[in-house]
């Protein structure tokens, strides 16, 4: 019996002095910061993957890595043989078939105009004179009816030999047009085994070498903006609706250690990833360092409010539902504000005189 009792006020002082050992603060003034955590990348400008628009074998690779571009170089040329003949074969064509290659055919037309508008001008004036005599009573029918006949067969020979310029002029030009839509067509196959960069910029990366065969699906390079940067950042979709355009950010980055960066939302792409659940944002360097490399690592909070001089508990103390314990083994509720990741915004329920006591884990 005297066993037990010494146990329950062994146990008893154990307890008190635990009690007495329970961390306890104040709350305190200071500024707050409610944030939204992304983490993500340092990404060029413009920055893309460079694809080809044609299946082929890499002849020559004519950039190397970190040079820098202007929109339209060629950067790779693949193995064409077959498109350049065919290019050649359509260039001789439009050449045979141009209008000026065929202006001999038209002056030939011409003069057999002119020469059938003479005779047709001609006949048509004999005619008359002998319909002048015939209403005279000079001369006979026969005569008559063989200088209308001689005026009608003229005119027609006319009007046939200018349908037959028109018609040739018709299909000279439909030659022409279509031999120079085949040449474009076949140029335009040629140009698409040279592959070449949509900006102005510097190649971050050859995905390929010389001798590869490349496709239409997988990148041959990545180009991007060598004087721009931007981050892309992943924000959680619990996160997203807090989220707005021109909101700043504090960023750090592994390779700017103990530096903090100031940027801004600049873009907020409008779907999720169903595999990562998370939204992508794109944000912009308000003050960005001397020296950037496509890919760095980056975390960043996102600003949502501020506010200066508020009561402030850290967030350790606070308990599930809004209650923290108040002289030792008293909970009391409080109306809570603004949070970030150390403290909690305190609106009501306890003042700065107020000790409070950290839950034991």
């Amino acid at each position: 019996m005297k066993r037990t009792t010494l146990i329950i006020l062994y146990l008893f002082i154990f307890l008190a002095s635990c009690s007495d050992k329970l961390e306890k603060t104040k709350p305190t003034r200071e500024n707050i910061t409610e944030s939204v955590y992304a983490s993500g990348i340092v990404k060029s400008k413009n920055q893309y993957k460079v694809f080809s628009l044609a299946n082929g074998l890499i002849d020559k690779i004519l950039v190397s890595e970190g040079d820098l571009v202007k929109k339209g170089d060629v950067l790779i040329r693949l193995v064409n043989t077959s498109t350049e003949l065919n290019t050649e074969n359509a260039k001789l064509s439009a050449d045979y078939a141009a209008v000026a290659a065929n202006s001999e055919k038209l002056d030939e037309l011409k003069i057999s105009i002119e020469m059938a508008r003479n005779k047709m001008e001609n006949d048509n004036l004999l005619y008359q004179k002998q319909k002048n005599l015939w209403a005279e009573r000079i001369g006979t029918q026969n005569e008559l009816d063989l200088k209308e006949l001689n005026a009608k067969s003229s005119t027609n020979a006319y009007n046939t030999a200018k349908l037959r310029f028109t018609n040739l002029q018709k299909q000279i030009n439909f030659q022409a047009k279509q031999s120079q839509k085949t040449l474009e067509l076949a140029q335009k196959t040629n140009n698409d085994f040279s592959i070449r960069s949509e900006i102005n910029g510097k190649v971050y990366q050859l995905l390929m070498e010389a001798g590869e065969m490349v496709n239409t699906l997988n990148p041959v390079a990545i180009i991007g903006d060598d004087s721009a940067f931007l981050l892309e950042l992943q924000v959680d979709e619990y996160d997203i609706n807090r989220v707005k355009i021109g909101q700043k950010i504090a960023m750090s980055m592994d390779s700017y250690k103990g530096q903090i960066f100031q940027c801004l939302v600049s873009k907020i792409n409008p779907i999720m990833n169903e595999r990562t659940k998370s939204f992508t944002i794109v944000a912009s360097f308000i003050d960005p360092p001397k020296t950037l490399y496509p890919n760095l690592t980056c975390e960043a909070n996102i600003i949502i409010q501020q506010k200066t001089n508020s009561i402030t508990i850290p967030r350790a103390y606070l308990l599930e539902g809004n209650y923290v314990y108040l002289e030792k083994n008293k909970k009391t509720k409080v109306v809570t504000g603004l949070k970030d990741y150390q403290k909690v915004e305190i609106l009501g329920g306890i003042s700065t005189n107020d000790y409070i006591y950290k839950p034991i884990e």
